[in-house]
């Protein structure tokens, strides 16, 4: 196995093709060389090896399945935080914007508080197929629906 100087210690050249692994995959290849190092030194080894940026899996969005890139990321409550919700979950932003654009908070609270709940709804249903062509990075205006304008409109 090749390896190199590093300091008094030597590290197998291995640990390095590592890259983008999880720090225990690492500490599992090291301890299972010939040349185990111990304590303080090896994790001072690790951190100075210079791994390559992690790719982060990116999330999909549980309503249209497509990934969601960090500028298009919105957490949507799936109970409104006004009727008590605490759970989110990530959707693209065009996505949760057409969401509170269909639905009243005490309508989501009642009857769609689970994503099934809300593929279920005809008009979520469409949306969903007509945004599940476009790219990730795709943004568009959301208009309120006629039945939620006129709900909001003073008389």
């Amino acid at each position: 196995m090749l390896s190199f100087a590093f300091g008094s210690a030597r590290m197998p050249q291995a640990v390095s093709s590592l890259a983008g692994c999880q720090l225990d995959i690492v500490l599992r290849a090291l301890s299972e060389t010939e040349n185990v190092m111990s304590g303080r030194i090896r994790r001072k080894a690790i951190a100075e090896m210079q791994f390559p940026p992690r790719q982060s899996a990116l999330p999909d969005c549980p309503l249209c399945g497509r990934i969601i890139p960090e500028s298009q990321r919105d957490a949507h409550h799936l109970v409104p935080r006004s009727r008590g919700g605490m759970h989110t979950t990530f959707m693209h932003r065009i996505c949760h914007r057409q969401i509170h654009a269909l639905f009243t908070e005490v309508e989501l609270a009642s009857h769609y508080c689970t994503i099934n709940a809300l593929l279920a709804h005809h008009d979520v249903a469409a949306f969903v197929r007509w945004v599940r062509e476009k790219p990730p990075t795709f943004s568009e205006r959301t208009r309120k629906s006629q039945r939620i304008a006129s709900r909001r409109r003073l008389p």
